[in-house]
């Protein structure tokens, strides 16, 4: 299905840095509670993520991601769930974090 550039538009994805990490265990799948810098015009948001597969928790703190920022909140088990962090997902389920390749300011929009 095609979209329009406007339909394009209208998603809010920013860079931010995972600032904090908590493991999930209300989870029905495994994932971490996370905690994402976007800058100063977005703010600080929480998400859940099901990376557990690829990564650790010390191996996230202070790496910049990609996600998106204006869905509605979800409730998750007892966690409100503020953006949708992007990955690419694998056959089995695992999920390979996009980041840019370089440090960039946290809140940068993705275009």
């Amino acid at each position: 299905m095609e979209i329009s550039w406007n339909d394009f538009e209208k998603v809010d994805i920013r860079v931010g840095t995972i600032v904090e990490v908590n493991d999930f265990p209300k989870a029905r799948k495994p994932a971490y509670q996370i905690v994402i810098d976007f800058g100063d015009e977005i703010g600080i948001r929480k998400s859940s993520a099901q990376i557990t597969q690829r990564y650790k928790k010390e191996n996230l703190l202070n790496r910049q991601i990609v996600a998106v920022v204006n869905f509605p909140k979800k409730q998750i088990a007892n966690f409100m769930s503020e953006c949708l962090v992007v990955g690419a997902v694998g056959e089995e389920g695992d999920v390979v974090l996009l980041s840019p390749d370089f440090k960039v300011k946290n809140g940068l929009r993705i275009a």
